[in-house]
């Protein structure tokens, strides 16, 4: 009887471990193909991940473990039945009632507890998910296209030769019909940048510096590209060029923060103190003040941030920026930005005596992209919470279902002594709903203590939030509810004649 109920589990066992395998091989071709593409190892083909002997070998382990463990207990259970006994109980199923079923009580709460955890997680990465898409950026990134050009030799070694070529690519792009406005810079927003500290004319110092901020140098324009609004003061012309008095423009955060209760405009700071002979620059003023663009990450508050013209740049800081990086360009076209491509790389090839340009991307693409990790992690969670809340259903109605199958004898006499068939439903409904109740209990304190692992992965809802610890217990305990329920009703019509005779 032992190897009898050991061949069974076994073959269970191994049956799912095969189907397992095979969704598991296309599960993970789906989400590879949803893949942001900065998981570590994972390639663009997404060759470092799949199924290959290890796995295969982990599979078969899990499921004959699975087939030994749970099919070995149960036998060894059975084979230590009392056969006097059992043979005395009438019709061999009233003794097998709900309260006999202890261990695959706690298996069930057990398996609700667990769903209950991944949902809380799924539900606020969820409720993250929402609250980026909710995030003002600070700029406009529709119909907005960015594009890379290497300046390299001494051809581009002056900050001047650099403005002269920037001035006659925004006015080549501009001509066309299609172009709203062209700008170039060091830095695209949600792209990375550079950071300086500066110092404020006028109050007192105590260390280095008396703040910092990103570093950002620009050509005219900038602000119309990305529709970044001008709050204070004006923008940059033309005119700011390498003779003329140094100028900034600050966001709306620096202003915040280093001039609460007063204008900036006016204002005069110096940025970079020692980065270095050829590197030094003199007092700038600020000349206006700008909207806030969160520059780092749509998830981080906005950082202070300097804009300066790149016409006015040490010569020696302009030839180190471009040997960091490649010098962007920025067009806001009319219509979809595909339609004019060849035309705005014709017009920068002219403006700039052949040099190509590289890296195409689209400023939607870019916000989309900032965001690619947390939204992939909010699929893999709920991708695993939606398959837990299923076993968990599952679960619970295979328990009431075999709890029914044993007790239809004991359904039979109640309804027999005059029980209706809605107290007979009421008792399932009621015993299956205990167990259910005191796994979502479980859960909820577990959630609890978790949910502050993901505190680093949460933007615009904590890791306690009220919404997501009322709806899921609900939306959980529903589902259970379900699988409660088909096995109540089908008691709630146990024919007492039928069931009497059943020995």
């Amino acid at each position: 009887m032992t190897r009898q109920l050991l061949t069974e589990s076994l073959v269970l066992a191994c049956a799912g471990g095969l189907l397992g395998l095979v969704l598991g091989a296309v599960g993970i071709r789906t989400l590879l193909a949803l893949n942001p593409g900065s998981i570590p190892r994972v390639g663009p083909g997404g060759s470092a991940v799949g199924i290959d002997l290890g796995v295969l070998l982990f599979t078969v382990a899990v499921s004959l473990t699975t087939g030994v463990v749970f099919g070995l207990f149960p036998a060894l259970r059975a084979s230590r039945v009392d056969l006097s006994s059992t043979m005395k109980e009438s019709g061999g199923r009233s003794g097998t009632g709900f309260r006999q079923n202890k261990a695959r009580g706690l298996l069930v709460v057990a398996e609700v507890a667990l769903a209950l955890v991944l949902l809380v997680g799924a539900a606020l990465m969820i409720r993250t998910y929402a609250a980026l898409r909710a995030v003002d950026p600070g700029f406009d990134p529709t119909r907005v296209l960015t594009m890379r050009m290497s300046l390299t030799g001494d051809r581009f070694a002056t900050a001047a030769a650099v403005g002269e070529l920037m001035r006659a690519g925004r006015e080549g792009l501009e001509s066309l019909p299609e172009v709203e406005a062209a700008a170039a810079s060091c830095c695209v927003p949600l792209q990375g940048g550079f950071g300086l500290g500066f110092i404020i004319e006028g109050r007192p110092l105590e260390g280095p510096a008396h703040g910092g901020g990103s570093f950002t140098p620009i050509s005219p324009g900038y602000f119309d590209v990305f529709r970044i609004p001008l709050l204070r003061g004006r923008a940059f012309t033309d005119q700011d060029a390498a003779g003329a008095p140094g100028v900034t423009i600050i966001n709306q955060a620096m202003a915040r923060q280093y001039w609460p209760d007063a204008n900036p405009v006016g204002e005069r700071i110096t940025i970079g103190r020692g980065l270095g002979p050829g590197m030094e620059e003199g007092p700038r003023e600020i000349i206006g003040v700008v909207g806030d663009v969160r520059d780092g990450a749509l998830s981080r508050d906005p950082n202070p941030i300097m804009y300066v013209p790149w016409t006015q740049l040490p010569d020696a800081h302009s030839a180190n920026l471009l040997s960091i990086t490649a010098l962007a360009w920025e067009v806001r076209t009319r219509a979809e930005p595909a339609g004019v491509l060849e035309a705005i790389q014709a017009k920068l090839r002219d403006a700039s005596g052949g040099l190509p340009v590289a890296q195409f991307r689209a400023m939607g693409d870019v916000v989309r992209q900032s965001t690619a990790r947390s939204d992939f992690n909010m699929l893999l969670l709920t991708v695993f919470a939606g398959v837990a809340l299923v076993l968990a259903t599952i679960g619970v109605y295979g328990l009431m279902a075999y709890s029914v199958e044993q007790r239809q004898q004991e359904m039979g006499i109640r309804m027999a002594l005059g029980a209706d068939a809605s107290r007979v439903r009421d008792l399932v409904v009621r015993q299956g709903m205990s167990l259910v109740l005191l796994g979502v209990a479980i859960g909820v304190a577990s959630a609890f203590a978790l949910a502050r692992v993901m505190t680093g992965f949460l933007f615009g809802v904590t890791s306690r939030d009220p919404l997501v610890f009322v709806v899921v217990p609900f939306v959980l305990a529903a589902a259970a509810w379900l699988g409660v329920w088909w096995p109540a009703r089908r008691a709630a019509r146990v024919d007492p004649v039928t069931a009497l005779r059943v020995e």
